[in-house]
């Protein structure tokens, strides 16, 4: 009954529109962006990953986040499936959010950060900590949200860039944009392929069977139906045929084929201090897989999401609130996953104050109610204190969660291991405290963190000998982690350094023993220098080992890989300009493994060729 009584008061704050200010409010950003959570609930824990950084490492999220983050990104092969590990969470603790709603697979509860495109977007951002009551399962670790940009009265850009590297890498990027008055669409397209054949330092052997072609397709149409309403569409896509790698022990024969469309379609109403927002998307995700790709047969899975969603914000002099009802329905079909079906409706709260000139607060709470599981109820607290301009410490705590997948659930195969319908929800408590130090020339911010889970799911044989999804260990994860950013400009010359440290600790309580794939230490460096048309930067991450085996006995070696690149814009005439650049990635040759018996490229060289037009 009480839960009935959350959402009776969550539809009485939809309807409510008293007492409200009469006065006009400038609503720019959230013109521009679909996830305006980000922009007054969560920006102390938001680092924005801005478009000098996308140029350099825009080509998988994979490669982006290795460079710019403390994030541990598990890579089965240079190009292949790519999964991260955030705060020491697993790579399903993680949601990828797209222009404000959430995409992980409703198969696997994950986002493989090789089928991303992350140049394509306006805005890339990296929300650290829990953020399950705004986004939903998964968001236990951290977050990485994609928006495109809409961009009205902006002038016509057409970018094209092509390259060719190592191992017979091609790829060709197409950026087109323009905005008017009423009316702004953007296009990109980005096309990959590669044979893949690099040499397993140390060994006589290759990469085998690795090669792969992908296109990826990012659109975004904005109409201004009137003054006070505006039309957003989004749309992107993904189409992957990819070999995969076999490991130094094994070789393989295998084939994976995915495919990933996501569409929404969002309506705007703005009026004084309030703004209604609706928003209907379509998902889906199919993938095949072929153990012998010399044979037609296949294994295959394949969901279909249908979402609607309506945020309704209204703004007093030093209140925010915004009431969200979500309703999705989920189908999935496959090989081993039989007429899954997953209804989902969700309140949810979010409540900001400025106390007094200084100091902040915000309160979120959320309630789902689901035909196939029991969700928890979550709920989060932030408090801000800002003393100066120079400084800000934040201090919040959360309960967030992660839903079990169709494939924990339902997944039958009958050679060894089945679903579980009885799994529950995994959830897990947050605490963090930061602090950020801001001045002309550089800031420096840091956060400690701890987080307790339970319920967490493994697979492990039942008392029959068959493989299921159990809810048996508890862990626990804390760490601190740090940023410095230095910039210097002085006539055409400009000097940036951006680099962070990040130590985790991530424990099985059950049995006392580190997770895998959780390096203790972690750190990142991108240096560059700009004089003026010319550009060079160096550019390297660190990962301290990692254990490869639950009782700690294996582990991989700590390494370090750095990148080198220089580049020079040249005007070729009128608004057309020419920038070749060349980039040198793993300069030392570093023999290295992110995953065991899985080795990574060594030294190898990548030319571009950028037009502006």
């Amino acid at each position: 009954m009480r839960n009935f009584r959350f959402l009776f008061a969550l539809a009485v704050l939809l309807s409510f529109d008293a007492f409200s200010q009469k006065d006009s409010v400038t609503v720019l950003d959230e013109v521009i962006l679909t996830d305006v959570r980000l922009l007054y609930f969560s920006n102390h824990q938001v680092e924005v990953l801005k478009d000098s950084v996308l140029k350099r490492n825009g080509r998988s999220l994979t490669d982006l986040l290795q460079f710019n983050s403390g994030i541990y990104l598990k890579e089965n092969g240079l190009g292949m499936v790519s999964s991260p590990s955030f705060r020491g969470t697993n790579a399903s603790q993680t949601a990828v959010i797209w222009n404000g709603i959430n995409i992980n697979s409703q198969l696997t509860g994950q986002v493989d950060f090789n089928t991303v495109v992350p140049r394509n977007y306006g805005i890339v951002q990296v929300r650290k900590g829990g953020g399950s009551v705004q986004f939903g399962s998964g968001a236990i670790g951290g977050s990485i949200h994609l928006q495109d940009e809409m961009r009205f009265n902006s002038k016509f850009e057409n970018e094209l860039e092509l390259s060719y590297g190592s191992f017979d890498t091609r790829g060709l990027d197409h950026r087109v944009s323009q905005g008017s008055d009423e009316f702004t669409f953007g296009f990109g397209v980005n096309y990959r392929s590669s044979e893949n054949d690099y040499d397993y330092l140390g060994t006589d052997l290759e990469n085998e069977n690795g090669d792969f072609e992908t296109l990826n397709l990012n659109a975004n149409v904005g109409y201004k139906l009137s003054e006070k309403q505006l039309l957003k569409f989004y749309h992107q896509s993904f189409l992957g045929d990819r070999n995969f790698s076999g490991t130094l022990t094994a070789p393989s024969m295998s084939k994976y084929k995915d495919y990933n469309a996501r569409n929404l379609l969002e309506w705007n109403h703005f009026k004084n201090n309030r703004i209604h927002r609706v928003k209907l998307g379509y998902l889906y995700e199919k993938y095949k897989y072929f153990a012998n790709k010399e044979r037609p047969d296949f294994s295959f899975g394949e969901t279909n999401t249908f979402l609607g969603n309506y945020d309704y914000k209204i703004s007093f002099d030093k209140i925010i609130i915004d009431a969200i009802v979500d309703i999705n329905h989920t189908t999935g079909d496959g090989s081993s996953v039989m007429q899954a079906n997953r209804n989902t409706v969700a309140g949810t709260m979010l409540f900001k104050h400025q106390l007094a000139e200084y100091i902040s607060y915000d309160l979120s709470l959320r309630k789902e109610y689901v035909n196939d599981y029991d969700s928890p109820f979550v709920y989060a607290l932030n408090v801000e204190y800002q003393p100066n301009e120079q400084h800000i410490i934040h201090l919040n705590g959360s309960k967030n969660y992660r839903v079990p997948t169709f494939n924990e659930i339902y997944w039958i195969t009958g050679a060894g291991s089945s679903g579980n319908p009885d799994v529950l929800p995994e959830s897990s408590y947050q605490f963090e405290l930061g602090h950020g130090i801001q001045f002309t020339k550089w800031n420096f911010n840091w956060a400690a963190f701890y987080i307790s889970s339970e319920d967490m799911i493994q697979w492990r044989p039942n008392v029959t000998g068959v493989w299921t999804p159990m809810n048996i260990s508890e862990a626990i994860n804390y760490g601190l982690e740090t940023s410095l950013m230095f910039k210097e400009k002085w006539g055409e010359h400009e000097l940036v350094w951006h680099g962070g440290y990040f130590y985790t600790r991530a424990k099985n309580e059950e049995i006392n023993k580190d997770l895998m794939y959780v390096p203790r230490h972690k750190a990142t460096g991108n240096l560059s220098y700009a004089y003026s048309t010319w550009q060079c930067y160096y550019q390297v991450f660190y990962n301290g080992k990692v254990f490869t085996t639950s009782d700690n006995s294996e582990e991989l070696p700590a390494y370090a890989v750095s990148n080198f690149g220089i580049s020079k814009k040249i005007q070729l005439g009128g608004n057309v300009a020419c920038t070749p650049k060349i980039q040198l990635n793993n300069i030392w040759n570093k023999n290295y493994q992110n995953v065991a018996f899985r080795p990574m490229p060594g030294r190898n060289i990548q030319l571009n060729v950028n037009l502006n037009f």
